[in-house]
């Protein structure tokens, strides 16, 4: 099985730099054109079944990039930031960098919110229960730590090693019986780059 993971398209929180968490937050005029833009992609691939976070901005991107009756999951929303939601990343920073940063590692969880060993778990447990259904490309439309979790469980790339996916960007990951899971595609736009994506 492949995962075409997808990250929705830039929301009007990215826009502000505000996080999101799982509070949920609509597509920007922007991250329209982005999901828009993927689409071509997308449809070039095939895919066998769609999932997709329940969160606004994931469903959007998910119809626009032509995801074909998309079974939305509560389970593949972003982690949970608690107290930070809404907040702007600058400010956070600022009052407390190295909590900042230990929540981008995954090392430490903001007030209120969600540890990183338990998000990880919550998002991989919807990945196996998929791996149980035979299919070739299964798309998943989803959020930047969502692909993140997935990509530590599967293939050992702890977030401090990882770059934010860029919005409505493209990785792709083949996990297989006979050999260990391999990742084939990050962070793919079809016509830009994006080395500085927001969280």
């Amino acid at each position: 099985m492949r995962l075409l993971l997808v990250r929705h398209g830039q929301s009007e929180w990215n826009a502000a730099r505000r996080l999101q968490g799982q509070a949920d937050v609509g597509l920007s005029d922007l991250g329209e054109d982005q999901a828009d833009a993927l689409r071509p992609t997308i449809e070039a691939i095939g895919h066998c079944r769609a999932i997709s976070s329940d969160l606004e901005r994931v469903r959007e991107t998910a119809l626009r990039i032509g995801a074909q009756t998309p079974r939305f999951v509560e389970d593949l929303r972003e982690i949970d930031v608690g107290d930070w939601t809404g907040r702007g990343i600058d400010e956070i920073r600022a009052e407390d960098d190295a909590a900042y940063q230990g929540w981008r590692a995954g090392t430490s969880a903001p007030p209120g919110g969600e540890a990183w060993a338990d998000f990880v778990d919550r998002v991989t447990g919807v990945i196996e229960a998929e791996r149980r259904i035979p299919c070739l490309n299964l798309l998943v439309v989803c959020h930047g730590g969502v692909i993140r979790a997935i990509l530590q469980r599967y293939v050992g790339l702890e977030p401090a090693h990882m770059i934010p996916v860029a919005p409505a960007s493209l990785s792709a990951l083949r996990l297989g019986t006979a050999k260990p899971p391999r990742l084939e595609l990050f962070n793919y736009l079809p016509d830009s780059l994006d080395f500085g994506a927001p969280d």
